[in-house]
């Protein structure tokens, strides 16, 4: 009878292979206890190394993503800056550019205007010297008739002869009278008046005063004699009256004083009309 023969990697529980000892019970529990000690080993309090740079590499990954983030954000803001600057610079550059036209047409509007004002000038200082030729002019025309009365008179008193009568001197007098009187009038249209003072108060704006004479009857500062007449245009004194002046009177009332300027007034309308009439009587003759 054949005896199976069994399988020599085939192992029996409970036996062992040469070279081998048999494992007890006690191997087992010391197995387990490894294992425990083991698992012990890798509790939290003891990081492995390969997990420690994991956690490294995803803690730099996590703070380069946060790098990144704020990189982009820095980009757009200062691309906002940057955007905003540049606005800012193409306003300001369109501002420089409008007032330097504005400047520009202010200059030449100011040159026009100098230019303007230096013809207006040139054109007003001829306009004022063509009128004073023309009025010179005026004043020369109206005095040519006075001029022809007293070549006149002078022709007419060059015949006179040692045999000249009073009537003909008087009415040689008569003649120049008339051409003072013309010459008068004349002046008298141009607005020109004369200053004959005599016996009025002393007025140093219209009179000159080149002597003093001693006069107890009359009020004091009066004037005495009349050299050479003034004459006024308008309201302007053009040439003063020198005249003597009284003193060493009384002093010259104020109510006297009104009343002195108050005839002064009425001889002054009424030599604006003795020349009128002196005129008409030239003409007569």
């Amino acid at each position: 009878m054949k005896v199976p023969i069994e399988d020599a990697d085939e192992k029996k529980p409970g036996t062992t292979q040469p070279g081998e000892a048999e494992s007890s019970p006690k191997d087992a529990s010391a197995s387990t206890a490894s294992s425990a000690s083991a698992a012990t080993s890798s509790a939290p309090g003891d990081i492995d190394p390969d997990d420690d740079a994991a956690m490294r590499a995803a803690a730099m990954k996590a703070a380069d993503e946060v790098l990144e983030q704020e990189a982009v954000e820095d980009a757009k803001k200062f691309r906002s800056e940057r955007d905003e600057l540049q606005k800012k610079l193409s306003d300001m550059t369109e501002d420089i550019e409008k007032a330097k036209k504005e400047a520009a047409e202010s200059t030449d509007r100011l040159v026009r205007l100098q230019a303007d004002w230096d013809n207006y000038r040139r054109r007003t200082a001829q306009e004022r010297l063509d009128e004073r030729e023309r009025a010179a002019e005026k004043l020369v025309v109206s005095l040519l008739p006075v001029i022809d009365d007293m070549e006149r008179a002078l022709e007419h008193a060059s015949g006179f002869g040692q045999d000249t009568t009073a009537e003909q001197f008087k009415q040689f007098v008569d003649g120049v009278s008339a051409v003072h009187d013309k010459m008068v009038g004349v002046l008298s249209k141009e607005g020109v008046e004369p200053i004959d003072p005599a016996g009025e108060p002393f007025d140093p704006l219209e009179h000159q005063a080149v002597g003093r004479r001693e006069d107890k009857d009359a009020y004091d500062e009066t004037v005495d004699q009349v050299y050479q007449k003034g004459y006024r245009m308008g309201k302007k004194v053009i040439r003063t009256a020198m005249v003597t002046v009284t003193y060493g009177g009384p002093k010259r009332p104020a109510d006297a004083a009104a009343n002195a300027a108050d005839k002064d007034a009425e001889a002054k309308g009424s030599g604006d009309k003795e020349p009128g009439s002196g005129n008409g009587a030239a003409k007569e003759k």
